[in-house]
C-alpha cells in the first residue's frame, strides 16, 4: 500500500509546542465535527503535558476532557503519548498503577498508545505495552530519536526489533527536537522498514525548518504514517503543516485522499482560536537551527521560555541553551524528551541562575544518577554523581522491579476526594497539584488561569475579556514588588480568589476577611495577601534561601531543632522539579517563615538558623 496516512497533533503536541499546552477543551469541541470528517488516521488528543496542564492551569478534569473528545470524534482514532513506566508523571510508577492507567485510558476513549521511554530503556516499556494489548488497543512503540557519541541507527534497529517482539503493532520514530535531517531520515526509515514487518510512523518537529523534507524522504523509503499539525498551529517548534503535506502528495501514488478545502476551514478556525492565547506565545516560533546543537525539543522550548519569563530571566535563554548540552553530557547523553528534558533543562537553569554549576541539584537529577529512571545511554560524569548522591548505590535492575503495588495506598491517601479510580490515578500522577485540584473541585472553587485581553487594534475598542488587569508597585520591608492583577473569582464566594503576578511569578491568593488584606486598589479591589512580603530579607549566613522563585513542597524542620550544615531543611519546587535546600550552617532553628504551599523568592529568609 502506498497511500500515506496522517495523524494531526493540533489537540496535543502542536499547542504544547506553541502556546505552552494551554488550549482549553471548550476551544477544541466546536471544531471536532470537521476534524472527525477530515479522514485522519488518528488525532493526537491526550497525554504528554496535557494532563498536567489541565490540572495545574486550566482547572479541567483531564479524564472528562478525554470523554468529551471521544463523544465528539466518534469516527476517528484517538491517540495519546504515554511515557512508559512514567505514564504522564515525572517518576516511575509501580506495575499495578501502569496497568490501571492503561485500562482506564482505553475505557475512556484512547485507541492508539504511543509508548516511549526517555532513555530508550526497553525494560521500561514492557508492562505498558502488555497493558495496552490486554485492553485490545493499538500499542505503538516509539524510539526517542537523538544524536550523540553513544547513539546509532544500529541501536535504534535493535530497539525496534525488541519492541516488535513485545507485541507492538507499529513503530514510531519520535524526533521530539526536530533533529532529523532529510538524508538521515531516509537512512533510518530504510533500515527500520527492512528490519521489522510493522508500519513505521514519523513524528518530527519543524524547529530547524526541515520537517517537510524529512517527511518526503521518509515516504520515499517506505514510511506510510506521518504526524503533522493544521497550518495555523504548525511551524516553529510545532510540526509540518497538514495542508502542505496533503497538497504535496495530491495526485501521486501517496495521495492522502484528504479534503484540502475542509482542512483549510479547520486551519482558519484555529487561526482565530490561537489569538485568545497570545500571552502564552513563545518567542521561539520561527526557524531555529540552534536545535541541531542544543537538542531542545519543541514542547520544552516554549515552556522553558514561559518559565524563564515568569522568573524575569528570559534574557538568559541563550545561556541556558548553551548549558543544556553540557548537563546532558554529564548525565550520559539522555535523549531530551519528557521527563529527561525537564530534568536536564531545569538543572541547566539552576546552573545558570545560581552562577555555580551544580550548586543546587534537583531531586530528580539525584534519582536519575541512582538509576531510578533506567539505564543511561552513556557514562555519567563521576564527579557530578559523587556531588549529587555521594556513595549511595546505583541500581542496575528495571526501576519498577523495586516498587511495591501502590494503588491501594494511593486510594487511602486521597480518601473521599476521589470519586473513583480515575481520581486516584490523577492523584498518583501529580500528588500536590492533583490533590489541590480535587479539593477545589469538591469545594466548587475551580477557576482556570485567566486569559489576558487581546490587544485592541488602532481605533477599535478592546474586546470583552475574562480579566480586569491592574498593575502597581508595592514596597514592603524595604523591598519593592511589581504586582499585576490578572483576574478575580466571583464576588459571591465566601473565599474570593485573586490571580496575579508578583515580579513576574504567577500567584493565586484567597481573601476571606478585610483584615487579611494589606493593600487594595482599583474598582474591584486589586489584592495582595499579607502572606506576601512578610519575610525578612536574607542577610546573614544562617538565613536559608532558594536559588530561584519556587513553591514550598515540604518543611523539614521546626523552631528549636538543631541542624548540621548540609542537612536538608526544606524541599522547594521550581519548573515542576523538586530540590532539597540545605542548612548553610550548623546551629539552632530560631525562626521558620514558610509553610507548605507558599510561594517564595530568592532574596527572602525562609528559615533562620543561629550558629551553635
Amino acid at each position: 500500500m502506498s497511500k500515506v496516512f496522517i495523524t494531526d497533533t493540533v489537540l496535543r503536541d502542536a499547542h504544547q509546542s506553541l502556546i505552552a499546552t494551554r488550549l482549553r477543551t471548550d476551544d477544541m469541541l466546536p471544531i471536532c465535527g470537521k476534524l472527525d470528517a477530515a479522514g485522519y488516521w488518528s488525532l493526537e488528543v491526550w497525554g504528554g503535558a496535557t494532563f498536567d496542564s489541565c490540572l495545574r492551569f486550566l482547572k479541567e478534569d483531564p479524564w472528562e476532557r478525554l470523554r468529551k473528545l471521544r463523544e465528539a470524534l466518534p469516527n476517528t482514532r484517538l491517540q495519546m503519548l504515554l511515557r512508559g513506566q512514567n505514564l504522564l508523571g515525572y517518576r516511575h510508577y509501580s506495575d499495578d498503577v501502569v496497568r490501571a492507567f492503561a485500562k482506564r485510558a482505553a475505557a475512556n476513549g484512547i485507541d492508539v498508545f504511543r509508548i516511549f521511554d526517555a532513555l530508550n530503556d526497553v525494560r521500561n516499556l514492557r508492562v505498558a505495552i502488555e497493558s495496552v494489548k490486554a485492553a485490545g488497543k493499538h500499542a505503538q512503540g516509539a524510539i526517542s530519536y537523538t544524536t550523540s557519541p553513544v547513539h546509532s541507527n544500529d541501536q535504534f534497529v535493535a530497539m525496534a526489533k525488541e519492541m516488535a517482539q513485545m507485541g507492538c503493532d507499529s513503530i514510531a520514530i519520535k524526533d521530539m527536537a526536530g533533529l532529523l535531517t532529510p538524508y538521515a531520515t531516509a537512512e533510518l526509515v530504510k533500515v527500520l522498514v527492512d528490519a521489522v514487518d510493522l508500519p513505521i510512523h514519523l513524528h518530527t518537529h519543524a524547529t530547524s525548518g526541515q520537517a517537510e523534507m524529512c517527511h518526503l524522504k521518509a515516504i520515499e523509503n517506505g514510511c506510510r504514517h506521518i504526524d503533522t499539525a493544521i497550518s495555523s498551529m504548525a511551524g516553529g517548534t510545532s510540526h509540518a503543516p497538514t495542508e502542505s503535506m496533503v497538497a504535496a502528495l495530491r495526485g501521486t501514488e501517496h495521495d492522502t485522499e484528504m479534503d484540502l478545502e475542509l482542512l483549510q476551514q479547520i486551519g482558519m478556525y484555529f487561526y482565530e482560536v490561537r489569538k485568545r492565547y497570545h500571552q502564552f506565545e513563545s518567542d521561539y516560533t520561527g526557524v531555529d537551527t540552534r536545535v541541531q546543537v542544543n537538542q531542545v525539543p519543541g514542547g520544552m522550548i516554549s515552556n522553558l521560555a514561559n518559565q524563564l519569563r515568569e522568573q524575569g530571566a528570559l534574557d538568559r535563554m541563550q545561556e541556558v541553551l548553551t548549558e543544556i548540552p553540557r548537563v546532558r553530557e554529564d548525565l550520559g547523553f539522555p535523549p531530551l524528551v519528557t521527563p529527561t528534558s525537564q530534568i536536564v533543562g531545569t538543572q541547566a537553569v539552576l546552573n545558570v541562575l545560581t552562577g555555580t554549576r551544580y550548586k543546587s541539584i534537583t531531586n530528580e537529577v539525584k534519582l536519575y544518577l541512582q538509576g531510578k529512571y533506567g539505564r543511561p545511554p552513556g557514562q555519567v560524569n563521576s564527579l557530578v554523581r559523587q556531588q549529587a548522591i555521594g556513595n549511595e548505590p546505583v541500581i542496575d535492575v528495571r526501576p519498577a522491579d523495586m516498587l511495591k503495588d501502590e494503588m491501594h495506598n494511593l486510594g487511602e491517601q486521597i480518601g473521599q476526594l476521589a470519586r473513583g479510580e480515575e481520581d486516584i490515578l490523577t492523584f498518583a500522577m501529580f500528588p500536590e497539584v492533583g490533590r489541590q485540584f480535587l479539593e477545589h473541585r469538591a469545594a466548587g472553587t475551580l477557576h482556570p488561569e485567566p486569559l489576558e485581553p487581546q490587544p485592541a487594534k488602532e481605533g477599535e475598542q478592546a474586546p470583552p475579556t475574562e480579566t480586569a488587569p491592574t498593575e502597581f508597585n508595592i514596597t514592603l520591608h524595604g523591598e519593592t514588588y511589581h504586582v499585576k492583577v490578572t483576574g478575580t473569582g466571583h464576588k459571591a464566594e465566601a473565599e474570593r480568589h485573586f490571580y496575579l503576578t508578583l515580579d513576574g511569578m504567577p500567584e493565586e491568593i484567597v481573601v476571606e476577611t478585610l483584615e487579611e488584606v494589606l493593600l487594595t486598589g482599583g474598582a474591584e479591589g486589586a489584592v495582595v495577601s499579607k502572606s506576601k512580603g512578610g519575610r525578612p530579607r536574607a542577610s546573614k549566613p544562617g538565613h536559608v534561601t532558594t536559588s530561584m522563585p519556587s513553591t514550598i513542597v515540604e518543611v523539614k524542620v521546626k523552631e528549636g531543632d538543631m541542624v548540621n550544615a548540609g542537612d536538608p531543611v526544606l524541599i522547594a519546587e521550581a519548573m515542576k522539579m523538586e530540590a532539597e535546600v540545605q542548612a548553610p550552617i550548623a546551629g539552632k532553628v530560631i525562626a521558620v517563615h514558610i509553610a507548605k504551599g507558599d510561594s517564595v523568592n530568592p532574596n527572602e529568609a525562609l528559615i533562620e538558623i543561629e550558629p551553635a
